[in-house]
């Protein structure tokens, strides 16, 4: 099963305050049990919502709206994708994650499980199946470039 870890934003976050060397290093460190594991599919930090944009859909419309988003409590500074057997086996594992916030700061993180294609039962059809493995299949092909 496949895994999403959410590192939630603090205002540090969404101002733009870099981690420390100490934090860096504290994190990297994390990472590499997390690879040396085998769970670990990948991990990335993300700007502040200032440099993003959401769409808004409706119906046929679309509306494109500019950061920074006010609610700092639902913002996400960062994330990794890990493969692993259960999800108890992620939380213990993440259980040992580095403070993502900053130093006196109380952090967050939130684990989901991402959806495989068995989940989506019959509505999977085997025409479905077949573009979204061919469509996996050259994701992975341009990731080798």
């Amino acid at each position: 099963m496949r895994f999403m870890v959410i590192v939630k934003a603090s205002k540090d976050s969404e101002a733009g305050v870099m981690p420390t060397a100490a934090q860096l290093k504290e994190m990297g460190d994390f990472n590499t049990e997390l690879a040396k594991a085998g769970v670990m599919l990948t991990g990335e930090g993300l700007a502040p919502s200032s440099e993003g944009a959401r769409i808004r859909i409706d119906g046929d419309k679309r509306t494109v709206i500019d950061g920074p988003f006010a609610e700092t409590k639902e913002l996400i500074a960062g994330f990794w994708i890990l493969q692993a057997k259960s999800r108890e086996e992620v939380v213990e594992l993440m259980k040992r994650v580095p403070n993502p916030a900053p130093p006196g700061q109380v952090g967050e993180i939130e684990i989901r499980r991402i959806f495989e294609a068995e989940d989506f039962g019959d509505a999977m059809t085997p025409e479905v199946r077949a573009a979204e493995q061919e469509l996996r299949d050259q994701l992975t092909s341009q990731a080798r470039r």
